[in-house]
C-alpha cells in the first residue's frame, strides 16, 4: 500500500512518516488510521510543498529563515501560518 498523507492517530493529524511507538518511522494506509500500516522507505516520506505560505511571504524553495541555524526547510502544506506542517530539506 501506499502512506496516507495526512493521516490522523491518536486524535492527532500527521504530515509525514512518524516515529510514534516504533523504533522506524511508519506511515498508515488510511486517513484515519485503521490499523493498517507499514515502514516508511525513502520514497514514502511527504514532500515539500511549492510555493507555500510562512509568515507574510510566498517561498518557492526551501528557506532558512525562522530557524535558529538557518538549516533549511520547506512547508508540508500550501499554508505554514495555518497548518505547522514542516520538515528539514535533505538539500
Amino acid at each position: 500500500g501506499e502512506c496516507v498523507f495526512p493521516f490522523w492517530y491518536k486524535n492527532q493529524l500527521f504530515y509525514d512518516c512518524i516515529k510514534y511507538g516504533m523504533r522506524h518511522k511508519w506511515c498508515s494506509l488510511n486517513k484515519t488510521f485503521e490499523g493498517h500500516w507499514k515502514y516508511c522507505s525513502e520514497t514514502d516520506f511527504a514532500p515539500c510543498v511549492f510555493p507555500f505560505w510562512y509568515e507574510r511571504l510566498i517561498y518557492w524553495e526551501c528557506t532558512g529563515d525562522g530557524d535558529d541555524f538557518g538549516r533549511k526547510w520547506c512547508s508540508l502544506t500550501k499554508n505554514y501560518n495555518k497548518d505547522r506542517a514542516w520538515k528539514y530539506c535533505p538539500w
